[in-house]
């Protein structure tokens, strides 16, 4: 009597790691918005007077970062075809991307009337992009170790993995911002 082989297939502990990371990060960022709503509601006025922002040159920058999430995923796909140079280059690309995200975030943050201590709107308003920025610096920081792991002469393991799990992260870190773009900028 013959015994059929199974081949069990497991999901990768990297990626469920990573994952379980996103949910607490993603709980984080509710966090952030349950208390832009609350003192939202409890406003009489929101924003108040002279809370201008560049919602026009954000929504560019909106676009570059979700521009962004195009070339990482010529990233993964090119890691999964084995092509490790190019994998490469659209990481670079990437992080050029998301490194003109944060210029204009730095522009944004030396134009605007109002600080971080002004009043609650200034206090959720940097938190909530201070906090999504440390994101993108991390997402960047990310990138450029992956690089590293995948771009060594004498590394063997597949190149798949790390930059699958570090788009995992980017892309998370993108839709964040959209809805906190639609949220701080075109709700108001």
């Amino acid at each position: 009597m013959a015994v059929a082989s199974q081949t069990v297939r497991r999901p990768s502990l990297l990626g469920v790691g990573v994952v379980v990371w996103l949910s607490s990060e993603l709980m984080f960022f509710a966090g952030l918005f349950a208390a832009y709503f609350t003192l939202r509601s409890s406003a009489s006025v929101w924003p108040p007077a002279g809370a201008e922002l560049a919602t026009a040159r954000t929504g560019l920058a909106t676009a570059v970062l979700v521009g962004s999430s195009f070339t990482m995923h010529l990233a993964v796909k090119a890691s999964e075809a084995g092509d490790r140079r190019m994998a490469v280059r659209w990481l670079l690309v990437t992080m050029g991307l998301g490194t003109l995200f944060l210029g204009n975030q730095l522009l944004e943050y030396t134009q605007l009337p109002f600080s971080i201590s002004s009043h609650a709107y200034g206090s959720m308003f940097y938190l909530m992009t201070g906090f999504h920025g440390l994101h993108v610096i991390g997402g960047i920081g990310f990138m450029a170790a992956v690089i590293v792991i995948i771009s060594g002469t004498t590394s063997r393991s597949p190149s798949a993995p790390p930059v699958t799990v570090c788009a995992y992260y980017w892309h998370f870190v993108d839709v964040v911002w959209v809805v906190m773009y639609s949220t701080i900028y075109l709700l108001r």
